[in-house]
């Protein structure tokens, strides 16, 4: 499995990520335990989690793992969990404030059973705490030895650019990632925060990769999804939702382009649009999500994957979502850039 930076750090970590938010609910302690062992096995060793994942059981079943687990192994894995939703009902236990944030760390570090966690991420923006009190926790967290790196998650690119320029202008500890939703069907982040990322040196862990599902091929037009699947229990769940997705002619070309490319190679969809993702830039890592290992197993056959480049742009041009006129290609700015880019 290749291995890339985390970021601009030095930090080093598999170019896929295993995500366990499965753990403790789709997927009991044995299974997480396997799925663990097996990607682990398979060179890989960014583990990503959050301390609301299963109401916490998720990072519990992983420090049970990682207290069983060989000292080679325990040193061999990057350890990434996230807080910012409540996991109580007290009035702070949810947000960015540095009551809430002290607190969380200190109850996943005994759940995870480790004095440090090497990447600590805030799940998601928080309107009410001022920038500057979350940023400060996180520079005393790093300076205290609590945390190694810091990570944002599911930011918009101006709210990525204010944590960077805030963190350099006082001096603090920059982020280092930004855990987006990012795949062949929501391609968006690449008008603004994928642009900001590369700009300020930040890494992409990009969940749902696989699209909920879409791009493996399982949902089929005008026949809602059923069974045990996420979708199948409830169709009109997430941002993947199957009316939202299958009214959309785009879905249904990427998916044939998938399809194609995935039968060219004679390898699961899945693999074909884990393989372009990893690929894409300013990607550290992708996270994996499995119920099963033989699910995971089935992932982790990208790893070995090259797409030619006739392939991949067969597959940016199915999957384009057609960026708005303005600002962002009606001025003609973008069009000279190039031109000028090209001629140097």
């Amino acid at each position: 499995m290749q291995i890339r930076t985390l970021g601009r750090s030095g930090c080093a970590v598999s170019a896929f990520a295993l995500g366990t938010m499965t753990f403790g609910r789709e997927t009991d302690e044995a299974g997480s335990r396997e799925q663990l062992d097996t990607y682990v096995e398979s060179g890989g060793n960014l583990v990503d989690t959050a301390d609301v994942y299963s109401d916490t059981e998720s990072e519990s079943i992983i420090g049970r793992w990682l207290a069983s687990a060989a000292p080679a192994v325990r040193e061999r894995v990057v350890l990434a969990t996230k807080a910012r939703f409540p996991t109580d009902d007290s009035p702070n236990g949810v947000g960015l404030s540095r009551r809430h944030l002290s607190m969380a760390l200190d109850a996943s570090l005994r759940r995870l059973r480790v004095d440090a966690v090497d990447l600590y991420q805030v799940h998601a923006w928080d309107p009410l705490t001022p920038l500057e009190e979350t940023m400060r926790f996180f520079d005393d967290a790093v300076s205290a030895g609590k945390v190694r790196y810091f990570g944002l998650s599911n930011f918009t690119a101006w709210q990525v650019q204010r944590t960077v320029t805030t963190a350099e202008f006082r001096g603090w500890t920059r982020p280092v990632t930004v855990q987006p939703q990012y795949n062949l069907l929501a391609r968006e982040i690449e008008w603004e925060i994928v642009p900001a990322c590369r700009s300020e040196g930040l890494g992409l862990l990009p969940w749902s990769p696989l699209g909920g599902g879409w791009l493996t091929g399982k949902y089929a037009r005008d026949k809602p999804p059923t069974g045990a699947t996420r979708l199948g229990e409830n169709p009109d769940a997430g941002v993947e939702a199957y009316g939202r997705r299958s009214a959309l002619e785009r879905t249904w070309d990427v998916v044939a382009e998938v399809r194609a490319v995935a039968a060219e190679l004679g390898v699961p969809m899945a693999a074909v649009a884990l393989a372009w993702l990893r690929d894409r830039p300013a990607v550290s890592s992708v996270i994996l999500g499995a119920r099963t290992t033989e699910q995971l197993r089935a992932n982790l056959a990208a790893a070995d994957l090259v797409l030619s480049d006739d392939q991949t742009r067969r597959l940016d041009e199915a999957s384009d979502p057609g960026a708005a006129d303005y600002p962002y290609g009606g001025t003609g700015i973008e069009q000279r850039s190039r031109r000028v880019e090209g001629g140097r």
